[in-house]
């Protein structure tokens, strides 16, 4: 590469709403109807005649999106017609906003938003039927919230992160179960590659990706493309375009020449009032109810827990695990034992849990118990991992499994030391090599000892009593 590449992205992000009905009539609003054209009737089907009417709740959902990203909430809304004509567009045109949107502005994951607007869903199209095409109208008219981006992301890295916390903010509302295998949120990639810091590339749009890893490949695939052509003198050939992804080839293909804004001939659409936000809505009361949303959740268990970031994003990502962990701190003495607690949680419990449908998160009472016995020393690391694996599926006292299956470590130095000098006067060349100076060779004798008391002895005992014995 004989220059230097600036890269610059933004992003257009769709998310279902998850109202029970449409945008603009009463059909069931199910994206699990697997039966085809079910949910229809002649308003989202565009019969002559019919009258839209506007589903509040969407709107109110797309306010909270606009809260919970400290974007501007509009007064003066209103609903435009963007024209065009697809086989997933019965009206040939699909009810959207354009210049007076819901919410402008904000800021996400570090990242400057333009607007927030909401639209209609189109029609699903499928393609797989050989020499025709069939179209699913089910999806259609479902209220479709539309997030864009400021051109200001210069790296995949931000990019999936912003896309991530967005996800994470639309389930925490409520209002979007954004689940990207369903299609419930569509990522749409806009690159752009340039020399020349200070100006903007050719911007290419990557349309309808379904998951966060192919939108990171899509644009690293892109960016590559992109200067590929600008290091031949083939720049020229990078046009204004909307592309497609495939997963299968993990490559970008043409699909049409990007529309601008003028080719959608957008107007008011006539048939739908024109609203004031702020006198329908309560935006102070609205704001007042917003749940606590993942950055202040971060910033609340660093503070009251010090536990790791990783697990942090754990609980984050997993709101019912959250709760839960909540539970058992409440029930434990100090952060030493709540990052234990964390410890076991975050690797034992989830890895438990992975692969096997019968575990379940034991009740709070009993986790606490388990973890003030490894605390108190009761039990040992490998003690606890055997009682936890028993827990989360029977749901037995923690106590109690450990007195039936010899689990409860001896603290009574006492009693433990004749076994650890009997150790000792059995390996004589172990002693002399720790005597030596390496003192790592107490740990084979800590071994024995364990294995001696069918590990019952408690092993930072067994230490101290090694080094007063040798």
């Amino acid at each position: 590469m004989s220059k230097e590449y600036y890269t610059t992205i933004g992003l257009e992000i769709h998310a279902e709403l998850n109202t029970k009905s449409k945008m603009f009539c009463g059909c069931l609003n199910n994206p699990d109807e697997e039966k085809p054209n079910t949910n229809i009737c002649p308003v989202c089907m565009a019969h002559p005649g019919t009258l839209p009417v506007c589903n509040k709740k969407a709107i109110e959902s797309v306010i909270r999106v606009g809260l919970a990203v400290g974007g501007n909430i509009a007064n003066f809304s209103e609903f435009d017609r963007k024209n065009y004509f697809y086989p997933d567009i019965p009206k040939a045109y699909q009810i959207s906003q354009y210049k007076h949107p819901i919410v402008s502005g904000g800021k996400l994951a570090g990242v400057d938003i333009t607007r927030v607007h909401l639209e209609e869903d189109t029609a699903n199209s499928k393609h797989d039927k050989g020499d025709y095409s069939v179209v699913d109208f089910n999806r259609a008219g479902v209220p479709l919230m539309e997030l864009v981006t400021e051109p200001v992301i210069h790296d995949t890295e931000t990019l999936v992160r912003f896309a991530r916390e967005l996800q994470l903010i639309l389930r925490y509302l409520g209002v979007s179960d954004a689940n990207m295998e369903k299609g419930q949120m569509r990522v749409e990639v806009n690159i752009s590659v340039s020399p020349d810091k200070e100006k903007l590339g050719v911007p290419v749009e990557v349309k309808n990706i379904a998951s966060f890893r192919s939108a990171e490949r899509a644009a690293i695939y892109e960016q590559k493309r992109m200067i590929e052509l600008w290091e031949e003198g083939k720049q020229s050939e990078i046009i204004k375009e909307t592309r497609g992804w495939d997963d299968n080839k993990q490559a970008t293909f043409s699909q049409r020449s990007k529309e601008s804004a003028e080719d959608y001939r957008y107007f008011p659409d006539p048939d739908i009032p024109k609203f004031k936000l702020h006198e329908i809505f309560n935006i102070k009361e609205l704001e007042s109810d917003l749940p606590e949303l993942p950055e202040a959740k971060r910033s609340r268990y660093r503070k009251d827990y010090g536990i790791k970031d990783e697990d942090i994003e754990s609980y984050v990502t997993n709101r019912d695990l959250a709760e839960w962990f909540e539970g058992v701190a409440g029930k434990l003495n100090g952060m030493e034992q709540i990052k234990t607690a964390s410890n076991y949680i975050t690797s034992d419990y989830l890895g438990l849990a992975k692969n096997n449908p019968e575990v379940h998160l034991p009740s709070t009472e009993h986790f606490a118990e388990l973890i003030r016995m490894v605390s108190d020393g009761a039990i040992s690391s490998r003690g606890a991992k055997d009682i936890l694996a028993i827990i989360v599926i029977k749901g037995e006292s923690p106590m109690e499994i450990a007195k039936r299956d010899g689990l409860l470590q001896s603290n009574d130095e006492g009693a433990l030391k004749g076994i650890v000098q009997k150790i000792i006067d059995a390996n004589p060349e172990v002693v002399a090599t720790y005597k030596g100076g390496k003192e790592n060779a107490i740990m084979s004798l800590v071994g024995q000892i364990m294995k001696e008391t069918k590990g019952s002895a408690n092993p930072a005992i067994v230490q101290k009593l090694l080094k007063e014995l040798i």
